[in-house]
């Protein structure tokens, strides 16, 4: 879903992170505000102090999507998921889960969180405006304040629409979770359903495109097809974590895996091993034994003519959780590494001993053969 990310700060123990791409909404809400609504709401103030209150209503903004998430990922955490961080993207922020809520009743709380807490914040600035008006409170400062109510209550009510992966879609997948005890068939409907306002965005979006409106038109059908896309990623994402449920890693590694030795220079590393393998990441083995890894990232990191002046010991990352895994762990766990990290690639280590190298190639592959010889309906018998 990511490119990019970078992270800003810590909040009870979560990253929070924009993606490059929210800097283009934010960017375009910053020019709406300061040259469309506050222009029509406060006349007759200065240009640089309606710039000045575009940038304050879009961090305003900012921190009510972080809100919303929030708390998303504090009622996960109180029944037991575990969370990546929360991230903001063009289309919003998302809490980000490493696997599916245990049952319903977890689903359902978790769900419901982000637009409470965005109903709560609605009404804390709507008390808020009350008083601002009352009491004299400067008018581009009172006018920020009356902008950020509505939009915290139509951000509650925008995303408890019954399409999942919005929240609402999340609370339909937890009722229907709940009545039929089947996770992936509740999710497999509320995908569907999900992906039905996805297209009625997009023709909402051709509607307004056509009766003039082109800018509006595009944003609502992008949104539509975000929506359509997301709902049908998160059920194929399911569909995998169910494929490879119980299956031990050793079934899906490489038992031979290219190393590389700790010694050779960086650039005889890239000419004689990168170029004919083509893969991103590499064991470095140190004197017999396992020492870390070397990735082109890493080779990435100093310039082309240093290569021959340093050795891939100097460049190899050491061994983590990160990057490594048992040979008997679940193939889920990996999967989740996978995700959390970034990587596609993890060393299987049997105590200090590289046994292999697990591939998310190999997983999903796995997962598509899967799917050919049962079929998707054949996957849900079991569930």
């Amino acid at each position: 879903m990511f490119g990019r990310r970078v992270t800003l700060f810590r909040l009870f123990g979560f990253e929070i992170r924009i993606d490059w791409s929210w800097l283009i909404i934010a960017v375009l809400i910053t020019w709406s505000l300061a040259q469309g609504v506050f222009p029509t709401y406060y006349e007759g103030l200065a240009a640089s102090t309606y710039w000045w209150m575009g940038v304050a209503g879009a961090l305003g903004l900012f921190a009510s999507v972080v809100a919303h998430e929030l708390s998303h990922s504090l009622v996960a955490r109180r029944f037991g998921l575990t969370m990546r961080g929360i991230t903001l993207f063009i289309f919003g922020g998302v809490a980000e889960m490493e696997e599916e809520p245990q049952n319903a009743k977890a689903e359902f709380w978790m769900a419901v969180a982000g637009p409470a807490m965005s109903v709560l914040v609605g009404l804390a600035f709507y008390g808020l405006s009350l008083w601002s008006r009352s009491a004299g409170w400067p008018v581009p400062l009172a006018g920020v304040i009356a902008y950020l109510w509505p939009i915290n209550l139509v951000l509650a009510a925008f995303n408890l629409l019954p399409a999942f992966p919005l929240d609402g879609g999340r609370v339909l997948r937890s009722v229907l979770w709940a009545r039929t005890g089947r996770l992936q068939r509740a999710t497999r409907v509320a995908s569907v359903i999900g992906s039905g306002f996805g297209f009625a965005l997009i023709g909402l979006g051709v509607f307004f495109a056509v009766r003039g409106d082109v800018f509006g038109g595009i944003w609502w059908a992008l949104i539509g097809l975000f929506l359509r896309g997301a709902s049908q990623v998160s059920y194929q994402r399911l569909l995998v974590r169910r494929a490879l449920q119980g299956e031990p890693v050793r079934r899906f590694m490489k038992p031979d895996p290219v190393t590389v030795s700790s010694f050779i220079s960086v650039e005889q590393f890239v000419e004689e091993t990168v170029y004919r393998h083509h893969f991103q990441m590499y064991p470095v083995i140190d004197e017999g034994r396992l020492s870390g890894c070397i990735t082109t990232r890493d080779v990435k990191a100093i310039p082309r003519h240093e290569w021959a002046q340093h050795t891939v010991r100097e460049l190899a990352g050491t061994c983590s959780v990160d990057n490594t895994i048992s040979p008997d762990a679940d193939a889920t766990e990996a999967l989740a590494r996978m995700t959390r990290t970034g990587t596609s690639r993890l060393m299987v280590v049997q105590g200090d001993a590289l046994v292999g190298i697990l591939t998310l190639k190999d997983l999903l592959q796995f997962f598509a053969l899967k799917v050919d010889l049962e079929g998707r309906q054949g996957m849900e018998k079991g569930d």
